[in-house]
């Protein structure tokens, strides 16, 4: 690639059940020069998310033959904008390219939060994955000081973000679910959680009960299936569930997994479970920046971050991610 050269990542076919490079194609062409009221960004790091194989699956999200779309960190070349300028770094959507022209409303400024807040925490803790679990955690779930909590998922980007967050807001025990020892691992002796497992071990209803043998009181759920009935019976009267995703599924062959067994005891112990999307709240930012950036500032907040340089690994980090390979966020460097 010369520095006259745009890659663009396009997907070329519609998988059944996990995907694989074939899926996608890298194609060239000239970078474009931004028109009136536009401005030409280079990309420097791109986010690769769950809720990308979801999209693979659908005409409406994403088009085959056609650019994909991904949240994007970047530095502004040109501009035929007053309200861009070059060298300005931007948070956008238009990813999976090494180059995107962007109008001012598609486009967010990178705050400038000083030392201690690196360039990865905006597409990782400050980003969408931190919002979705300082949300799930806050509005949906409404844990307060002292509660019990358990994450599924609990070593990828959302998971781990609601571990430091949780901490932060003042929660009780916390507990996790992993795929792996390398996992577990992690999350008691890096993140903070008191108790995790590994859900290839058995059933998950029994190793969250050994692992949160008095229950939860609340739960950020990203797997469903076998997870979220595990959840229903884990938690305590009035308990609440924030629904964030169903990573279990997306790769279903066939029919996705049946309802959980247990879903009538939401009646019988008053749960609340609410699904939401974090495009919904991003009035929530400010709140979660006001939370997070003082301790990532003194250094007592680390990130939970995987890198993988270089654009032309993306789709390898991509499927990675969906594989499990990633210590929380995945991110690809330039």
């Amino acid at each position: 690639m010369t520095n006259d050269t745009m890659i663009t990542v396009q997907q070329t076919a519609r998988p059944h059940g996990f995907p694989t490079p074939g899926h996608f194609a890298f194609v060239e062409s000239p970078v474009p020069s931004p028109g009136p009221g536009t401005a030409l960004v280079e990309n420097l790091q791109w986010s690769v998310d769950p809720y990308h194989r979801e999209a693979m699956d659908s005409d409406e999200l994403w088009t085959l033959n056609a650019p994909m779309e991904g949240r994007t960190l970047g530095r502004v070349l040109d501009s035929r904008t007053p309200s861009l300028r070059p060298g300005d770094l931007v948070l956008h959507r238009k990813g999976w390219r090494t180059h995107s022209l962007v109008a001012p409303d598609e486009v967010r400024p990178v705050p400038d939060f000083g030392p201690g807040v690196p360039l990865a925490a905006h597409l990782s803790l400050l980003g969408g994955t931190g919002l979705s679990a300082y949300v799930g955690l806050t509005r949906i779930a409404r844990l307060e000081p002292g509660e019990d909590l358990f994450v599924s998922a609990a070593a990828g980007g959302v998971g781990t973000a609601a571990g430091r967050l949780a901490r932060l807001l003042g929660a009780g025990r916390l507990v996790g679910s992993a795929g792996s020892a390398r996992k577990v691992a992690y999350l008691t002796e890096e993140v903070g959680f008191d108790a995790a497992f590994d859900y290839h071990d058995g059933p998950v209803t029994e190793l969250l009960a050994k692992a949160a043998p008095e229950g939860v009181d609340a739960v950020l759920e990203g797997v469903g299936g076998e997870h979220l009935e595990a959840a229903i019976a884990s938690l305590r009267d009035h308990g609440r569930i924030a629904w964030v995703g169903a990573v279990g599924q997306y790769h279903s062959l066939s029919a996705p997994p049946p309802a959980p067994r247990n879903l009538f005891d939401l009646v019988g112990k008053s749960i609340r479970l609410e699904g939401f999307l974090v495009r919904n709240h991003m009035d929530a930012l400010e709140e979660l920046y006001d939370l997070a950036v003082p301790h990532l500032r003194s250094g007592a907040l680390p990130l939970d971050v995987t890198v993988v340089e270089g654009f032309g690994h993306i789709v390898d980090a991509f499927l990675g991610m969906l594989r499990g390979e990633n210590l929380g966020k995945m991110l690809v460097t330039a």
